[in-house]
């Protein structure tokens, strides 16, 4: 193998990847982590409760566990985006946006996902002018302003819970009868004296100029606020995919089984870009591990 020729190329260096990682690395693979953000999107969740082993700590410090693990592995990691793969034969071939390629008989797909866009007029023109898509990254900004979370979801209402530490007054925006949160976190949302549901109800437009100031229903109302972040879920990112005509779902998510395969030999995935029903952390890690364990024999 020449320099630029490996075992198992990861892209994705969130959880999911630097499970495989340290997993790959055990079983003496020649691998490589290549991602644009260290640790994944984890690391913008201000609070995890829900993995074994520690009772709660921020998504930063566990991904920081993860990566120091990989690290002591050995296992090599490089910051970037990959454009484009093709395969020949046996051999995957990846090149990166800087130009860079790669050659390697097997790869995991780690991507995660992106942010779902509201799609209503001024979000765009408003985006990093009181419109955001993380509480961890700009709640701080909103310290004793009104702000509007749109969603439904648990992590709407983790969302809100963190903002409400900062805003005067948080309001939760959806299009639904009753928000969808793990027990939890919907009583801790009910106990809390600045935030308020509004339900049934949907986002027509978001105005202000040059910061967000008001927002408009589709009941007819409107809603004056400084701040408006968006938390109605996330897509898949498997635009890299769809080149080797790996098997989507209609959600356009890769079709895994139980062994994190895919259609292409050589080729698997892993983590919330795949068709398992329940996002977690912990699933993705497993799928990571089950993953370089599917690679390894394929290898061999």
């Amino acid at each position: 193998m020449n320099e630029n020729t490996y075992d198992l190329v990861i892209i994705g260096s969130g959880m999911s990847g630097m499970a495989a990682a340290i997993y790959a690395g055990r079983f003496g693979m020649k691998t490589i982590i290549i991602g644009e953000l260290p640790g994944g999107t984890i690391t913008l969740t201000h609070l995890v409760e829900n993995y074994p082993g520690y009772k709660r700590l921020s998504g930063l410090e566990l991904a920081g566990h993860l990566q120091e693990h990989v690290a002591d592995i050995g296992v090599e990691t490089k910051q970037g985006t990959i454009k484009s793969i093709t395969k020949d034969n046996e051999i995957f071939e990846l090149t990166a946006e800087n130009g860079d390629t790669y050659q390697t008989k097997t790869v995991l797909l780690a991507t995660g996902t992106e942010h779902r866009k509201l799609g209503v007029p001024g979000e765009a023109e408003l985006t990093n002018k009181g419109v955001s898509y993380c509480a961890t990254c700009d709640g701080p900004f909103f310290r004793d302003k009104v702000v509007a979370i749109v969603g439904g979801s648990d992590s709407a209402v983790k969302e809100s819970l963190l903002l409400a530490k900062y805003a005067k007054q948080v309001y939760i925006v959806y299009r639904k009868e009753a928000v969808r949160a793990e027990p939890i976190n919907k009583k801790r949302m009910e106990e809390a004296d600045n935030i308020e549901v509004i339900n049934n109800t949907n986002i027509t437009e978001i105005l202000g100029d040059p910061t967000v100031n008001k927002i408009k229903f589709d009941t007819g109302k409107e809603l004056e606020c400084q701040g408006v972040f968006i938390e109605i879920g996330r897509l898949p990112r498997t635009e890299l995919a769809k080149q080797l005509s790996v098997d989507l779902n209609p959600k356009n998510e890769v079709i895994i089984n139980k062994a994190s395969e895919t259609n292409i030999p050589g080729f698997f995935s892993a983590g919330d870009c795949t068709n398992t029903d329940w996002k977690q952390a912990i699933i993705g890690v497993a799928e990571g591990c089950m993953a370089a364990y599917s690679a390894y024999q394929y290898v061999e």
